[in-house]
C-alpha cells in the first residue's frame, strides 16, 4: 500500500500542475435544469470490450428506466462513454476529457485495476464520485479514498471463496494460479497466496501474461511441470479460454477457477463446449433469477433498452452500480454536489435498491457483499455451485 500511495502522491502532484484545482464557486459540473451527466472511460473496443460494453448496457437500461419515471428531481441521467482499450495510460486521457472536456459530474463503471491505478489520483484530486468501479483491487478498498464507491466484493475474498471450495470440498492441495502480470494480476496473486496459507499450503506453480495479448504457451509450460489439480485465474475471458483451450489440447483436464472479473458470459462463448466445468466466481445475485425482484427489474429494463441483450453477471453489476448512484443522488435532494453526494453516499452506507440492499464505505466491513461460484453447463449456461 505505501507504493501505491507514493505513486498516487507523484500522479496528484503532476495532475495538479498541468490541470489546476477546479476554481471555487463555480457551477456544479454535469448538473444543468434538466440533466445529470455521467462519464465512463472503459474497454469499449478490443480485446476485453465485452466488459465495457456490457457495463454500458446496464448502466444505460437503469439510467432509462430511472428516466422513464421522471429522472432524478426531474433531470434526467445521461451517459458518456470514452474507450480506453483496457490501457492505463488512455484511461488517464480519456479520463481527464470525460472531465476537463465533457465536464461529467462523476465517473461510473469503469473497467479494470491497472486503469483505475492511473486515474483514481485524478478523481480524488478533486473529488469527483467514481461510483461502481469494475475492479476488486484492495488499494480500491482504501478508506482513504472517499470518493470511490464500491459495490462488488474484493478480489481477495473471492480467493478466499475458490481455495475454500477446492481444498474443503474438492480435497485438492495441488493448486496453480495463471494470472496476467500487472496490478489485477498480483492483485489475485496476492488473495489466493493468504487463503492458501491460512489452510498451510503453498502454489503448487505460477504462470503470467502479459494483458491484451493471448500469449499462454509459456505459462502452460510453467504450470504443468507440477501436474496441478486445480488452475486459478486471473485474467479477462480472451487470454483465458486460450489457455483452458491450450491445456486440454495437452491431453491434461484440471479444474479451472475463474474470477468475476474475467467476463463470465463472454468466456463461455468463447470456450463453447470446452467450457463444460469450468468455473467463475461472481459478486452479483444471479442474472436469471427472476424470483428476486433486483434481478427482475433489471430484465425489464434491460429488455426495454434492447430486447436483443440477455442476462449477464457484467452488465447486471453495472445495472446496479446506475442504480445505486439514482438512489444516492435522490437521497442528496435538488440541488447536488459532488461533495453532497458522497456525503449521502458514506453517510447512509446501506441502500435498498429493488428489494435487494446494497452496502458501501465502512458499511462493508461488518456486512461484506457477497462471493458464490458458478459452474458453465455444457449449453454454455451457468448454474450455481452448492456447496456440501
Amino acid at each position: 500500500m505505501t507504493r501505491v500511495r507514493s505513486a498516487t502522491c507523484i500522479v496528484l502532484a503532476i495532475v495538479l500542475a498541468a490541470f489546476g484545482a477546479p476554481a471555487a464557486g463555480s457551477d456544479e459540473a454535469g448538473v444543468s435544469p434538466d440533466a445529470i451527466l455521467f462519464g465512463q472511460a472503459a474497454a469499449l473496443e478490443g480485446p476485453s470490450s465485452a466488459l465495457g460494453q456490457r457495463m454500458r448496457q446496464g448502466i444505460v437500461a437503469a439510467f432509462a428506466e430511472i428516466n422513464a419515471q421522471g429522472g432524478v428531481h426531474g433531470r434526467k441521467l445521461q451517459l458518456i462513454s470514452r474507450d480506453d482499450g483496457y490501457d492505463p495510460d488512455r484511461s488517464v486521457a480519456q479520463t481527464l476529457r470525460l472531465i476537463d472536456e465533457d465536464k461529467v459530474f462523476a465517473l461510473i463503471g469503469a473497467v479494470g485495476t491497472p486503469t483505475a491505478m492511473a486515474t483514481i489520483p485524478i478523481t480524488s484530486l478533486r473529488n469527483i464520485p467514481f461510483i461502481g468501479p469494475f475492479s476488486g483491487a484492495e488499494f480500491l478498498r482504501d478508506l482513504e479514498l472517499g470518493n470511490v464507491v464500491n459495490i462488488r466484493a474484493s478480489y481477495g475474498a473471492e480467493a478466499e471463496a475458490w481455495i475454500k471450495h477446492l481444498t474443503e470440498d474438492r480435497k485438492f492441495s495441488r493448486i496453480g494460479i495463471f494470472y496476467q502480470d500487472d496490478a489485477f494480476g498480483r492483485d489475485g496473486l496476492l488473495g489466493v497466496k493468504r487463503a492458501l496459507a491460512k489452510r498451510g499450503l503453498e502454489l503448487a506453480a505460477e504462470g503470467t501474461f502479459e494483458r491484451n495479448t493471448r500469449a499462454v504457451a509459456s505459462a502452460w509450460r510453467m504450470l504443468k511441470r507440477a501436474e496441478p489439480e486445480a488452475i486459478v485465474m486471473v485474467g479477462t475471458y480472451g487470454p483465458c479460454a486460450e489457455f483452458i483451450k491450450l491445456v486440454h489440447r495437452s491431453g491434461l483436464n484440471p479444474t479451472f477457477v475463474n474470477i468475476s472479473f474475467v467476463g463470465a458470459n463472454a468466456l463461455a462463448k468463447e470456450l463453447g463446449p470446452e467450457g463444460e466445468g469450468v468455473i467463475v466466481s461472481q459478486v452479483v445475485p444471479f442474472p436469471w433469477d427472476a424470483s428476486l425482484k433486483l434481478v427482475a427489474d433489471y430484465q425489464a429494463a434491460q429488455n426495454a433498452f434492447d430486447p436483443t441483450l440477455t442476462p449477464d453477471f457484467v452488465s447486471l453489476e453495472g445495472y446496479i452500480s446506475a442504480r445505486l448512484a439514482a438512489a444516492a443522488l435522490e437521497k442528496a435532494g435538488p440541488n447536488p454536489t459532488r461533495a453532497g453526494l458522497l456525503r449521502v453516499i458514506n453517510d447512509v452506507g446501506r441502500f435498498e435498491i429493488s428489494g435487494s440492499s446494497v452496502t458501501v464505505g465502512v458499511r462493508m466491513i461488518d456486512t461484506p457483499p457477497k462471493v458464490f461460484l458458478t459452474m458453465i453447463q455444457k449449453d454454455g449456461s451457468f448454474k450455481p455451485i452448492d456447496r456440501p
